[in-house]
């Protein structure tokens, strides 16, 4: 497969407008890389860099230690899947996966065995004689990830190619995805702007934000532990709860108030708060709703409470989400199904304080977690 340097890559339009902002990427043999955000962050016109389908304003693209700025997508070596299939509707399954081919003058017979073989590890032997009006969406988006598998590629670019699948669907193609990976051992580059394709299916998934990289990390790393409010608020679904607090010290204990609570955190935070400056300061509180418990549910042992009345109140089967207002914010606990919480319910929420993330309100950047 290949290994992809992105240098200081920039793409300005004829309008002046800057899409991406010195991007800086390497990006390893066989690995999975996710790019997400939210739309118009600058992923997909990162991709299509890459793919030669945009031209990089500034910057050095490299694959395998040579340069592509200026090699015509035909000659990178990379296949692309996208969104809409664009599959040709008069041709057969089989025509659509060998159309590359043949455009390369390859014999019929390699050709065919490379559409079988394809075929085969997506379970569409039976569908090759098949046009695409008469295939469900899923198979549609597996005869476009064949006609990709058949060119053998260095690198495979998938452009959101599950958003136009249900949402059932959706997930039998991210196992399928899953399962091309490790089967090709493919270099894979993904644009998503849904965080559970990024969080399943990524070695490491790169958070973009305005055109700018905010994170680039593992799944567990860029939930554990964000760089930043964008990335702690846009990885997590629901997302992170924040409430501005002010950090201050107590009989050598320090401690977060707002609206009433005092909330003592771990001395390893204390400690790195009070060296940054920060004592007596205003700082911003995260706290993912699973680190919220109902005490008469929790195992844990923890003292420190919220205290909320209940807004709303909803069940989704193996877990329920409590929606409560602070300091004019709604936040979210999830919590046991068997709690007897409900709406108008004024309760103490248990918190993990080891848990607790805290940001800086002007830069935005973490401080500790």
């Amino acid at each position: 497969m290949a290994h992809i340097s992105l240098k200081n890559i920039e793409k300005v339009y004829p309008n002046g407008f800057k899409a991406v902002k010195n991007f800086n990427l390497e990006i390893e043999d066989n690995e999975f890389i996710i790019f997400v955000g939210p739309s118009g962050c600058g992923k997909s016109t990162t991709l299509r860099m890459i793919a030669g389908l945009e031209d990089i304003t500034d910057g050095e693209l490299l694959i395998d230690g040579i340069r592509m700025n200026e090699v015509e997508p035909k000659d990178r070596d990379i296949a692309m899947v996208f969104q809409n299939y664009a599959l040709y509707p008069h041709m057969s399954v089989f025509d659509n996966m060998a159309f590359g081919l043949k455009l390369r003058k390859m014999p019929k017979e390699e050709i065919k065995a490379k559409v079988e073989e394809a075929a085969e590890i997506l379970d569409l032997g039976p569908l090759l004689d098949r046009k695409p009006k008469q295939l469900s969406g899923g198979q549609r988006q597996r005869v476009a990830m064949g006609r990709a598998i058949v060119r053998s590629p260095k690198v495979f670019l998938m452009d959101e190619p599950l958003s136009n699948l249900d949402a059932k669907l959706r997930v039998q193609m991210r196992t399928e995805i899953s399962k091309l990976h490790q089967r090709l051992n493919a270099t894979i580059i993904y644009v998503t702007h849904d965080q559970t394709e990024a969080m399943t299916l990524g070695t490491r998934i790169v958070v973009m934000s305005d055109g700018i990289m905010q994170q680039v990390d593992t799944p567990t790393n860029l939930y554990d532990k964000p760089d930043n409010l964008f990335v702690a608020s846009f990885i997590g679904s629901p997302q992170m709860n924040f409430i501005v607090a002010t950090f201050e010290e107590k009989n050598g204990k320090g401690v977060l108030l707002f609206e009433g609570h005092e909330i003592q955190i771990p001395d390893y935070k204390t400690k790195v708060l009070k060296e940054n400056g920060y004592l007596d300061k205003k700082v911003m509180m995260g706290i993912r709703p699973e680190d919220l418990y109902d005490p008469d549910l929790s195992l844990k042992p923890l003292t420190q409470k919220l205290h909320v009345t209940v807004s709303v109140y909803e069940m989704v089967g193996s877990e329920v989400f409590l929606y409560f207002d602070l300091l004019g914010t709604s936040l979210t606990a999830r919590v046991d199904p068997k709690t007897k919480a409900r709406v108008n319910d004024n309760i103490s929420l248990l918190i993990d304080a080891d848990k607790i993330h805290i940001f800086d309100l002007n830069t935005e950047l973490k401080i500790v977690d």
